[in-house]
């Protein structure tokens, strides 16, 4: 700006030197100024020119810097959502996992339970078959010196077979209990003993 401001001056005094008719002197040195203002002119221009370059290079490395983050922003943008999509499919698969983990959880609670109820029930079992063996033993031997009946343990199901031995001879027992109502077996085997005592 102050070049042009020079120049303005330059231009005004040539036009005051040309109306006014002045002496020689006073040209030169106003066309020695107005060379030197000529050439701080065309520095300027050529620093301009420079500086012009410099900025335009400038805005061209930082468009570059901007495209290049664009594209980091994009392709983090794009890693983002696969992050996003793997941790959901994670959530998932953890969820899965937990609802597995409870449902085994419940079943093995399940199996511990049914398993104390089995013990329960075998001691249980062994109390009662410590109490009641015996006496159930103590039963059968009474009844079979009382009866006189040998049973034969293995007939197939549903079947009572034995051997009555009575007051004169052994005779066979073999009656089917599918058929027969339980008060008839048993008024039958009762009919065998000896109550003659």
């Amino acid at each position: 700006m102050a070049a042009f401001r020079d120049m303005e001056e330059v231009s005004q005094g040539l036009l005051s030197l040309l109306g006014a008719n002045r002496a020689e002197a006073q040209q030169r040195r106003l066309l020695g100024r107005h060379e030197q203002v000529v050439e701080r002119l065309l520095e300027t221009q050529d620093s301009a020119e420079q500086r012009l370059r410099e900025i335009l290079a400038a805005e061209e490395e930082v468009a570059q810097s901007l495209l290049d983050a664009k594209e980091r922003a994009h392709r983090g943008g794009v890693e983002l959502q696969q992050l996003e999509a793997e941790l959901r499919k994670a959530g998932e698969e953890d969820t899965r996992l937990k609802a597995s983990l409870l449902q085994l959880t419940r079943e093995l609670e399940e199996l511990k339970e049914t398993e104390a109820s089995l013990e329960r029930q075998e001691r249980e079992v062994d109390e009662d078959t410590t109490v009641t063996i015996p006496s159930a033993v103590y039963v059968a031997q009474l009844y079979r010196q009382i009866s006189k009946i040998e049973w034969d343990y293995e007939c197939e199901p549903g079947m009572l077979k034995g051997i009555h031995h009575g007051p004169s001879v052994a005779q066979p027992v073999q009656l089917d209990s599918t058929q027969l109502s339980k008060k008839f077996i048993s008024d039958y085997l009762w009919n065998l003993v000896d109550t003659d005592w």
